[in-house]
This record gives C-alpha cells, sequence and structure tokens, in this order.
C-alpha cells in the first residue's frame, strides 16, 4: 500500500500524518521533541504507521462483523496492551542502561547500596506497570520519559529512604540514562509486540474458535501488508535539522494553510499558535497561501509562555485553561512577555486577586496579541482555522471568540480535535501531490 506522510518537527512535540492514495488519512503519530531531532521525526512516523495499523486493523474487523457490537472495546484493549508491551521493552532497557550508569559513576562506597536501591525501585516499576495500561487509567502524557520518570522518582524517593541511600543518587544515575533510551527507536519490535497484544486481548474475549480466527486473520494479513513509505515532507520549528534533501522540505506556513484548508475547504484565515510562534496566515480557495505574518523573534503569548505560566502556578499545562474558565472578573494583564509574566504574576496574587481572574487576563493577553499579528497579515476572513497546541485551550479560545466577535462579526471559526497535526497534514497533502500530480517517485526514508 502506497502511503504519502507529513512529518511537522516543532519546538516541543514532532507530529507525523500518513495519507492513503485517495487522501485519506490512515494514522497520526506524535512525540516530544528531543535533542536528536532525527529520532524525534523517526519515531513520530513510526507512531503514524503503527496507528494506520490500527485504522486498517478497525476497517477489516468491521467487515467481517466478528466483533459486532464490541468491536470497539476489542480495538481499545489491543491498543492498551501494545502500549503496555512497548512500555516494558523500554522500561526494561531503561534498567540496563542506569545499571551501566551506575558502574562508572562515582558514589564510592555507597555504590553497593545505591545498586540495590536502583534494583528495587524498577521491580516495583515493572509491577505497577500493568496498572498504567487498565482500563479507565488516566495518564498526563503518553510519552515514555514522561510516564517512567514520574513513576521513577516517585518510588526512587520512597525506596531511598528504605534503604538509607541519597535520593540524589538515584536521580544522578537516572538523568545519565533517561537520554539515551529516550533516543532509541524500536521499530524492529513492532510486529512482536502487535503479535503479543494480540494474544492478551483475546483472553478478555469471549471467543470460540471459529470467531478466534475471524478475528486473527484480519489483523494478521494487515500486519503482512506492506505500508510503502513513496513520499515524505517535513515541516517545523526544526525543519532544517530534517535528515532528507531540501527537496522534501516545506516551510511551516505553507504546510499549515494548505493542512487548514484541507480539514476545512473554505477557510480563508488560518491562525496557528505553537510552542514556540504565532503564525496568521491568509489562504486562497484552493489553499495556496497569499500573505503572512509571525509573531517577532520571543515565544511570547505562545505555548512555552503558558508553560511558563504553568510552572509559576505550579500546576499542569492542561489546568490553566479550566481554571480560567472560572473567572467571574475581567483583569487587565499588561505584558505578555515571558520573562516579565512571573513578576507580574506574583505581583497580581499579592494584591488579592484570584487565580483564576488572573488566568482568565492572561488568556486575554495572548489572544490580543495574535489579534495584532492576525490584523497585519491582511485581518479575520470567513471562514476562519485556528490550529496549533493553544487550539485545545478552552479559555484561549472563549477569549479569542470574544475578540474576533468584536472586531469582526460573526465569523464561521473552525478548530478541529486533531488541528495539531495541521502542519503535518500539510506535508503529507505536498508529498502527495508531488508523486500523483507531479510524478516524481523519490523516496525519502527517516
Amino acid at each position: 500500500m502506497r502511503c504519502f506522510i507529513g512529518i511537522d518537527l516543532g519546538s516541543t512535540t514532532t507530529k507525523a500524518v500518513v495519507v492513503d492514495e485517495n487522501q485519506n488519512i490512515l494514522g497520526r503519530g506524535i512525540t516530544n521533541s528531543r535533542s536528536n531531532y532525527d529520532t524525534a521525526a523517526a519515531i513520530a512516523k513510526q507512531e503514524a504507521l503503527v496507528n494506520s495499523r490500527f485504522h486498517l486493523f478497525r476497517g477489516a474487523l468491521a467487515s467481517t462483523k466478528a466483533l459486532n457490537g464490541s468491536l470497539d472495546a476489542f480495538l481499545s484493549q489491543l491498543e492498551r496492551d501494545f502500549r503496555a508491551e512497548q512500555y516494558m521493552e523500554q522500561l526494561a532497557d531503561l534498567e540496563q542502561t542506569c545499571q551501566r550508569s551506575l558502574a562508572t559513576a562515582r558514589f564510592g562506597d555507597s555504590s553497593a547500596v545505591v545498586g540495590d536501591a536502583l534494583s528495587e525501585v524498577f521491580r516495583r516499576l515493572t509491577v505497577e506497570a500493568p496498572s498504567l495500561f487498565a482500563p479507565g487509567a488516566k495518564r498526563k502524557s503518553d510519552f515514555f520519559r514522561d510516564i517512567a520518570g514520574s513513576q521513577y522518582l516517585a518510588t526512587g524517593e520512597v525506596v531511598a529512604k528504605e534503604v538509607g541511600t541519597r535520593y540524589e543518587y538515584l536521580l544522578n544515575v537516572f538523568d545519565r540514562s533517561i537520554i539515551e533510551v529516550e533516543n532509541r527507536v524500536y521499530s524492529d519490535s513492532i510486529r512482536r509486540h502487535l503479535l503479543a497484544a494480540l494474544e492478551r486481548s483475546f483472553i478478555a474475549l469471549p471467543e470460540t474458535a471459529a470467531r478466534r480466527t475471524q478475528v486473527e486473520a484480519p489483523i494478521k494479513g494487515i500486519l503482512d501488508t506492506e505500508l510503502e513509505e513513496t513520499y515524505v515532507v517535513g515541516t517545523g520549528y526544526g525543519r532544517a535539522r530534517l535528515p532528507f534533501s531540501k527537496e522534501h522540505v516545506r516551510s511551516e506556513i505553507l504546510c499549515h494553510g494548505l493542512g487548514a484548508h484541507v480539514m476545512y475547504p473554505g477557510t480563508a484565515t488560518v491562525l496557528d499558535i505553537g510552542g514556540q510562534d504565532t503564525k496568521a496566515i491568509q489562504v486562497d480557495p484552493a489553499g495556496i497561501v497569499e500573505s503572512f505574518q509571525m509573531n517577532d523573534r520571543c515565544a511570547a503569548g505562545c505555548g512555552r509562555y503558558l508553560g511558563y505560566i504553568a510552572d509559576e502556578m505550579n500546576m499542569g499545562l492542561h489546568e490553566l485553561g479550566p481554571l480560567a474558565m472560572k473567572s467571574t472578573k475581567a483583569i487587565r494583564i499588561n505584558s505578555t512577555c515571558t520573562v516579565f509574566a512571573g513578576a507580574e504574576l506574583r505581583d497580581r496574587l499579592s494584591l488579592g486577586d484570584k487565580r483564576e481572574d488572573i488566568m482568565a487576563g492572561l488568556h486575554r493577553a495572548i489572544m490580543l496579541r495574535a489579534m495584532s499579528i492576525l490584523a497585519r497579515s491582511g485581518g479575520v476572513r470567513d471562514q476562519f482555522t485556528f490550529t496549533g497546541g493553544v487550539a485545545k485551550n478552552e479559555a484561549a479560545v472563549k477569549s479569542l471568540k470574544e475578540l474576533i466577535k468584536d472586531n469582526y462579526g460573526e465569523v464561521t471559526l473552525n478548530i478541529d480535535p486533531d488541528s495539531i497535526y495541521t502542519g503535518a497534514l500539510g506535508g503529507a497533502t505536498f508529498a502527495w501531490r508531488a508523486v500523483v500530480e507531479e510524478g516524481k517517485a523519490i523516496e525519502a526514508r527517516v
């Protein structure tokens, strides 16, 4: 099966989208961007291809009607089991890497005790691992570094006290090891993990031998189907570091404009707020960029800014929007400068302002900055499409809607749940056009 892939290497996350010859989206993948951009691109692409397999599983199983009424439950269980298999392999890899790091550490006479503590930490993490992927389990992140890190740090502190060693030693070993593990690509294990997950998923499925065959055969058939990487196009903040030729690279502006057009063909204006920049783009009816503006040389009003605010408030980034939605009083925030944000935040708190009102004011300030960039690009035209990670923030969306109505009247506002993949979707569409419309057939493997 020929596949066309777009990779958006962002400052905080790297996204990939796979489309087929009919431009149907087969899969999406995301990972945290890291020091090794080649690895981030490879893992995002791998995640998108895995997601494509699950998409194809769904279609094949739906056609057999073998799981009529329980298809969603079965596929959800299959994916949880697959993720658990992946996690266990990475966890075992992390333990081995930590042990090697310990062997070269200079902890003196404490090394033996630290080694015992390390073994006990990983024993407990291994026991706890299945619960992380149980039905209904909630994780703040799906990235291995975040999941394993939070579990390791919490368990390590307890174990260090129990065995009488310094917690800092365990932290040191983890910090020296996690980047090495994080920058490995486990592509050779995917088929094995999927088959192991399939066996585990059958345990929860009331079945007869005939029914198992009806389920197993199409899944294995899809696993045996090659997803040919016909053409890959890259974009994003780190596109200059993507490991393929310039012919396979497009600008963020072009990819976000085209991606928004693919999602919403009536799009005329695009606002994308990512981790590092804000882009206002005007496109024609074919999705071709007519004009654009970007924020100037700093991350004020972007995802990085919200991340800094979350750290100052000792909150998760995902908690800022819901808190701001509780506001009952409008507060004017004078600066969206990340450098001064902490000082103004503390000043407001010292004056007795409520946290939710401060958060609402901060979100409005961010959107005011975005409105200025939109105005410089040509204003807001109908239809208006909002993309990027900040588009998932309900308080940001609320402020944006109010400001657009005040300045431009009633305008159709499009926000796709998968808008974070807009740039990658644009890249995949450029890849499709390169082969189907332009006749190119050059592979770019990452």
